[in-house]
């Protein structure tokens, strides 16, 4: 590792060079940054970008692990339960290295890294890319804010999708929902979520959010007695009735579902939220907001009812576990450069969420999911709520002030 420091630092471009920032990204996922703030009159913290950006990265690891896993969990059951010999892509020949048997744990979380690791490598690969692109002719660093962004695009995903979707979708996300903006620190939109938001309307039918998500079911037609469509798809289509004949509040909580990769288990993503809000990564107050939204909303939803649309009927715990509500959540509303930055700022922005997310889910029969829209939205309001929360505050302020 000496001779590695030591080749680094013989070759370091000086910072006019076209390179320098490139060099300098490279040179940071080997070594910590040597430069250091010193002196009395410094203000000096442990948590810059670099290890906020790391512990959001790795409290996706749970999700991530169970979502390959449990995503050959019911890969492997369709193929045996169909009594098929290969999923018909090109995974199959990569899936065939290690073995088919459902009821073998590796099987499962091997059938899930096949389908799931070409699209972290997709993404990635072109993420970080327009990342590298954008930061060389700006000529400023490259963020790590691009590898939390190509994660939980990652995870956002179904497990069928074309690479070249989801290429196109972090491309755009990077691109436009960040880069144009000025980059890490300008933009008002969660870069993940846009990229999500233009593959969603440029290929609706295909990343519905209610269609049957298991590797490998298109490409072989259906089964007789096997469900493998996603809760809220059904719920959408059935209510209460047809969740309850085929899932239970358990399995949907621990992540025993069909979906997304990341979105399955509730518990693990809860934990996680409780990590980052344990170190101060993400805020408490959006996630316990959202969350008061979401409960008031459906609740009084459930008191209103209706004759023709079931949804009306689901309660709040449902929405908890179903969907990419925790997802979202605990990911996604807590970014800290979209969301509200005031303290009251950041209850009304979550409320907002959570009372527009089940308004979409509910009201809406053809979009059953709605935590993507919901936060982007948010997203679009955070800056005029942050601004008549100062305002507020300063004329109160001033108000004391002259009194």
């Amino acid at each position: 590792m000496k001779f590695l420091e030591s080749f680094f630092d013989r070759n370091r471009p000086q910072k006019s060079n076209t390179f320098f920032y490139l060099y300098e990204v490279v040179q940071n996922f080997f070594f910590s940054s040597k430069v250091a703030t010193t002196g009395k009159t410094h203000i000096r913290d442990r948590v810059d970008v670099q290890r906020v950006m790391v512990v959001v990265w790795l409290a996706t690891f749970p999700a991530m692990f169970w979502g390959m896993y449990n995503m050959g969990y019911f890969g492997l059951d369709y193929l045996d339960k169909g009594g098929f010999s290969t999923t018909g892509d090109w995974h199959n020949s990569l899936i065939q290295l290690v073995g088919t048997d459902p009821s073998n744990h590796l099987h499962r979380f091997w059938f899930g890294m096949v389908y799931f690791v070409p699209i972290y490598l997709t993404v990635f690969i072109t993420g970080i890319t327009c990342e590298a692109i954008f930061s060389t002719i700006r000529r400023h660093e490259i963020n790590e804010g691009a590898f939390v962004s190509t994660v939980l695009f990652s995870l956002s995903c179904p497990p069928d999708i074309p690479l070249w979707q989801a290429a196109s979708g972090i491309a755009f996300g990077i691109v436009v929902g960040k880069e144009l903006f000025g980059g890490t620190g300008k933009n008002f939109l969660n870069p993940a979520l846009t990229g999500r938001a233009f593959i969603y309307f440029a290929y609706p039918t295909e990343l519905s959010g209610d269609m049957v998500w298991v590797a490998g079911l298109a490409d072989n037609g259906s089964i007789d007695g096997y469900s493998g469509a996603t809760a809220l798809g059904i719920a959408a289509l059935e209510g209460m009735n047809g969740i309850n004949s085929n899932f239970t509040w358990g399995q949907t909580f621990f992540g025993q579902i069909p979906g997304s990769i990341g979105e399955t288990s509730t518990f693990l993503i809860l934990l996680a939220g409780a990590y980052m809000v344990y170190t101060k990564i993400a805020s408490w107050r959006i996630i316990f907001g959202t969350l008061a939204g979401m409960i008031v909303m459906s609740s009084a939803l459930n008191l209103i009812g209706s004759d023709t649309n079931p949804m009306f009927a689901i309660p709040w715990y449902w929405h908890l576990t179903i969907g990419s509500f925790a997802f979202g959540l605990v990911y996604m509303a807590t970014e800290p450069v979209s969301a509200a930055n005031t303290n009251m700022g950041r209850w009304i922005y979550g409320i907002s969420i959570g009372v527009i997310v089940v308004l979409i889910r509910v009201i809406n029969p053809a979009f059953p999911e709605g935590m993507m829209l919901a936060i982007l939205f948010a997203n679009l309001l955070a800056p005029a709520i942050d601004f008549t929360i100062t305002s507020l505050n300063t004329s109160r302020r001033m108000e004391r002030y002259n009194s």
